[in-house]
């Protein structure tokens, strides 16, 4: 189909979708946290230490749900005004034992519809022009993409954890489906 996302030819979901760069991230992005509370719901306050007990480098669950509060609106902030100070360029991914801790699911919920909030208010704060032109690299990526490409990409990375948690949940006996990935 010639689209090629690492050079920035989002034309494709203009003709797809018919809808702009800010209406599909707003979307993504209402859909996204609004899975992740649902999630949260999900979670007992007992099994904050709770990781799986095969591998190695686990989050726990309480580290894993602190990090749903920071996964996407820090990024976004560093996208649209090029504040990274919330990022630790500091060498390869760190280990999980360097993860916050979570203290409560309800501070958790409270910081997560803080962290949309902000991720929305920083959306605002685009035109469509840039969302579509601006070009923009991240510390963990030298190359350039369109901003709205970028912001799509963290909500995505929102996503993973998502479905990191959806999957903890599971291995914990956790009465989830696949109809809880998706916005009811």
């Amino acid at each position: 189909m010639g689209f090629d996302i690492h050079h920035g030819n989002h034309k494709l979901f203009y003709v797809l979708y018919g809808m702009d760069w800010k209406e599909l991230l707003k979307t993504e992005i209402d859909n996204t946290y609004r899975v992740a509370s649902h999630l949260l719901d999900l979670v007992d306050e007992n099994k904050m230490n709770w990781k799986p007990d095969t591998g190695s480098n686990w989050l726990t669950v309480g580290q894993l749900i602190n990090h749903l509060t920071e996964a996407c609106g820090s990024n976004v902030k560093g996208f649209v005004t090029g504040d990274w100070s919330a990022f630790d360029a500091e060498g390869p991914l760190p280990p999980a034992e360097s993860f916050l801790q979570a203290d409560s699911v309800d501070q958790v919920r409270k910081k997560l519809q803080e962290d949309h909030d902000r991720t929305l208010d920083l959306l605002n704060e685009c035109s469509e022009e840039d969302l579509s032109k601006k070009l923009v690299s991240a510390p963990w990526d030298p190359k350039q993409a369109p901003l709205g490409q970028r912001i799509l990409q963290m909500i995505e990375h929102l996503k993973q954890h998502k479905g990191q948690l959806y999957y903890y949940l599971k291995l914990q006996g956790k009465p989830v489906n696949t109809l809880d990935l998706w916005p009811n």
